[in-house]
């Protein structure tokens, strides 16, 4: 029987009871409608204190059984039927609260996509979007939703990727522009091609992870149940000394009906989602309450360099003409011979070149994979790749550096270096998390070590661990004493994921689609920003910050409504409508970690 089922019965056996009482002066019959109602209410709650600890988790409704029974017992019938209505009623507004905290993690669920327009010999056919293959082409139609991650091959629009990214303003996508599942297109019909199945898609990676956040339960609940065992125990205690000093029974049950278990069943859980749910309207998957929990009181943050500090794209560093010629003209040959090529420099190169200088055509282009690339321009033989590729000079000796060199009938021009460009949010993010009292920060790369040397000086990291392999990742942080824990971890590739998993709570930048390092990890950023880490661990500390005022709010008032209960100043009928007043301050207060406040 549901919650809210319960509370419809109790307002109804309720409204025969004041029929019976009142309008047909039967008070007989009033009572053995409560005393129906009550053991039925009571009978279930029994069940589900067994399941509760079953489950290893100690709950407070035996203190709820108990002041329904005694007041029964004494014939305090309508203290009963006051506690059944407030507690089947707090019952009921946990699940409506609960629902409530969690609407923005259901509503990526709302936008999942189900069909998909794919055209078949120039014509569009509805077909089930787990039916798409990687390279089928599909038509999106404005307002329809994106149904699977791909690139766009005609056409031009606005995208809207807020459900991905909490981003609300539309970002331009052009022929050539990656898409993502789950997005929504805007006015104008777009064709793209599909570069992932359904299944890996990036909107159902973020709907498992949605799921799975749904279904683990978070530390800090069982730990706030265990709260039950002491509390249980003074509201016991202050009860049986108000019946043993003043002789009346009636006492036992009156300070019963104000010890509120509310404040520990709901506080702690209705906060914890709150804060996943702000969470996810930030771009930031938190699959379990644990997870928030770690992260407020992590002491040590790990970062991996490239993808995380870095962008994990090489771009044009620096262009370095000789022979004589100038900047603009080696940039304009290097980006003109390269602009059709497939290599993962050439895209970069000709984005930054069109912001100096117009391309021109290329003829006769031959590229050989991992060497370099050659064709005519203005009747003239250009090359640009390896050094040993554009000129058969042997003193052209390759830099260690990612570099292309351009030569003109074989003569070099020059060449032009490309780096990993750091972050621009990278340093105001180490500085945030040093602000919210996290101090131990240290980078994990694979990179050597004056690259990584420079990189932490640049964004303020000192603690540098260069030159490991994953498995030296894991080993560093299995390392961290237990002082300096809990420790998290951020990363992106799949070589992060052992690590990821290592540590207490494991961070994935999974702006870029599905990979094993956003499985592996405990929470997902959706958005490519790095100050998104600074963001969840400031939500998690509030969020927790919350959690426990609310219990100890909640805990506080029973203790002295118990008190003054013992004394004979409560009534039992008063005393219930008080628990109520006491469940309604402790939801309340748990639901302002729902609340978007500044970053500190």
């Amino acid at each position: 029987m549901n919650h809210s089922l319960k509370f419809k019965i109790t307002i109804i056996a309720g409204f025969l009871a004041l029929i019976s009482e009142f309008v047909l002066k039967q008070s007989s019959l009033a009572f053995l409608i409560v005393v129906i109602i009550g053991v039925l209410i009571t009978v279930s709650m029994l069940l589900e204190m067994i399941k509760t600890i079953k489950a290893g988790r100690y709950g407070v409704d035996i203190l709820a059984v108990t002041a329904i029974i005694a007041t029964l017992v004494l014939q305090e019938y309508w203290a009963s039927l006051m506690i059944l209505i407030m507690l089947t009623g707090g019952d009921s507004l946990e699940d409506y609260a609960t629902r409530k905290a969690s609407t923005e993690l259901k509503s990526l669920l709302d936008n999942s996509p189900q069909t998909a327009n794919r055209l078949v010999d120039g014509k569009m056919v509805s077909v089930k979007v787990t039916e798409l293959l990687v390279g089928d082409e599909m038509v999106v139609r404005p307002g329809e939703v994106i149904p699977v991650d791909g690139h766009l091959i005609k056409g031009q629009s606005t995208v809207d990727e807020s459900s991905l990214t909490g981003e609300s303003r539309p970002v331009e996508k052009i022929v050539g522009d990656e898409v993502l599942s789950g997005s929504v297109n805007g006015e104008s019909s777009i064709t793209m091609v599909a570069d992932k199945s359904a299944a890996d898609s990036q909107y159902q990676t973020i709907i498992n992870l949605v799921r799975s956040s749904e279904n683990q339960p978070a530390h800090f609940v069982r730990m706030a149940d265990r709260y039950a065992v002491p509390f249980t125990i003074i509201a016991y205690l202050i009860a049986s000394i108000a019946w043993f000093v003043s002789k009346e029974p009636i006492r036992f049950a009156e300070v019963l009906v104000v010890a509120s278990p509310c404040p520990l069943i709901l506080a702690a859980p209705i906060a914890l989602i709150s804060g996943m749910s702000r969470s996810s309207r930030n771009g930031i998957i938190v699959k379990t309450g644990t997870t928030l929990e770690q992260l407020s009181l992590a002491k040590t943050i790990a970062f991996d360099k490239t993808g995380t500090i870095t962008k994990g794209m090489l771009a044009v560093e620096n262009v370095v003409p000789i022979n004589g010629v100038t900047q603009e003209r080696l940039l304009e040959l290097a980006a003109s011979i390269e602009q059709e090529s497939t290599h993962i420099l050439a895209k970069s190169l000709v984005n930054y070149a069109k912001q100096y200088v117009d391309l021109k055509p290329a003829e006769n282009i031959e590229e050989i994979v991992g060497h370099g690339v050659t064709g005519k321009i203005d009747h003239k033989w250009i090359s640009a790749g390896k050094a040993s590729y554009v000129s058969p000079d042997e003193k052209i000796k390759s830099m260690q550096q990612t570099t292309i060199y351009v030569s003109e009938e074989q003569k070099l021009l020059g060449y032009i270096t490309f780096s990993d460009q750091i972050r621009n949010e990278a340093k105001a993010t180490i500085e945030q998390i040093r602000h919210l009292g996290i101090n131990e920060i240290m980078m994990l790369t694979g990179d050597h070590q004056s690259v990584a040397d420079e990189v932490g000086r640049a964004v303020g990291i000192k603690k540098i661990y260069a030159g490991c392999l994953p498995q030296d990742k894991t080993k560093i942080i299995e390392d961290v004493p237990k002082a300096k824990r809990p420790v998290i971890m951020i990363g992106d590739g799949v070589n992060d994921s052992p690590s990821l998993v290592k540590a207490e709570v494991g961070i994935a930048m999974g702006a870029h689609g599905a990979t094993a390092a956003s499985e592996s990890a405990d929470a997902v950023i959706l958005k490519d920003n790095l100050q998104k880490v600074s963001q969840v661990i400031s939500i998690s500390k509030d969020t927790m910050r919350i959690a426990k005022q609310s219990v100890l709010i909640g805990i506080f008032i029973c203790i002295i409504l118990m008190l003054i209960a013992s004394t004979g100043l409560i009534p039992a009928l008063l005393g219930a409508v008080l628990q109520e007043a006491i469940d309604l301050v402790s939801i309340l207060s748990s639901l302002r970690a729902r609340k978007e406040y500044a970053m500190k």
